[in-house]
């Protein structure tokens, strides 16, 4: 399915993705957690897939298993205590629940920068960035495309190597050996090509000449401004709440959390932030299967 939100201006799209990211690395509410780790993994599948959202969640896992054990393991903070560990430290009930919910802040960042790299094309990066930081933009767009035509590059390669004879997962030891590193001089060949041909394309097309001027696809139309002002309302919604205590929750030194009328606002107010590209989407796809239905 097209992913009608990626149309929208890169504006749009940058602010959600900083938003959405911002409050997921500072909200550490189980709830507002919760909310986004859903959201992140259905905008993801709506992305990319189901079998892409279940490889990147095999990488993430073991990371979450790690950062949800490592933490009570070093820090002892918190009054609840549970057990000892064989070295003598306490082993506390709001540690591992500070663990579990880093646990959850670093899977639904993950799933999100993978959102980001689906939606903020290079071109895109480019033209947000490219009068404020050009050398910045510039070389960060490059990387961001580097390293999945890397990847394709290599899965020919490897394909070309098995044809001739040259397969690096069968043979002896020394054998594989031999066939990685052709592999590895073929690609580090075609890295440097790559960049010089790069070098040359910017240069005849008059890169870093002052007064030179580029041509723009992006219009900022009326939907795009609703759907700013949209993300500026919730966006302030969600901060104003948490600045005025409307998502209290501590972990230390004892766990303890408060609810009023205006938490429930807030989350609803973040729910619809994180949900915003799968709304839209759902409204798209809702008028493109009523216009169908006319034919």
């Amino acid at each position: 399915m097209k992913d009608s939100f990626s149309s929208y201006h890169p504006l749009v799209n940058f602010l959600f993705f900083a938003e959405v990211l911002g409050f997921s690395m500072f909200l550490l509410h189980p709830l507002c957690l919760g909310i986004s780790l859903v959201c992140a993994v259905g905008y993801d599948i709506y992305l990319n897939g189901r079998k892409a959202v279940g490889f990147c969640l095999k990488g993430i896992l073991p990371m979450m298993v790690i950062t949800a054990l490592l933490n009570p393991l070093f820090s002892h903070e918190g009054r609840t205590i549970l057990t000892y560990l064989p070295s003598g430290n306490p082993l506390t009930l709001e540690s591992i629940l500070y663990g579990l919910a880093a646990a959850g802040m670093l899977a639904a960042v993950v799933l999100w920068f993978a959102c980001f790299n689906a939606v903020i094309t290079s071109d895109k990066f480019v033209y947000l960035f490219g009068r404020v930081i050009p050398a910045l933009s510039l070389v960060l767009s490059m990387a961001l495309r580097f390293v999945p035509r890397f990847m394709a590059q290599l899965k020919v390669v490897t394909r070309a190597q098995k044809c001739i004879g040259k397969d690096p997962s069968q043979g002896s030891l020394f054998h594989r050996i031999r066939c990685a590193g052709s592999i590895l001089s073929v690609m580090l060949t075609w890295a440097l090509e790559n960049g010089i041909d790069t070098a040359d394309s910017m240069k005849s097309r008059g890169y870093g000449l002052p007064g030179r001027t580029a041509f723009s696809v992006y219009r900022f139309d009326k939907r795009d401004r609703q759907a700013l002002i949209c993300l500026l309302v919730l966006g302030a919604a969600v901060l104003a709440g948490a600045a005025f205590d409307g998502l209290t929750w501590r972990y230390f030194p004892t766990v303890k959390w408060s609810t009023t009328p205006l938490s429930f606002g807030v989350l609803a107010a973040y729910t619809a932030l994180c949900a915003l590209p799968l709304i839209l989407n759902w409204k798209e796809d809702r008028k493109w299967n009523a216009l169908r239905s006319k034919i």
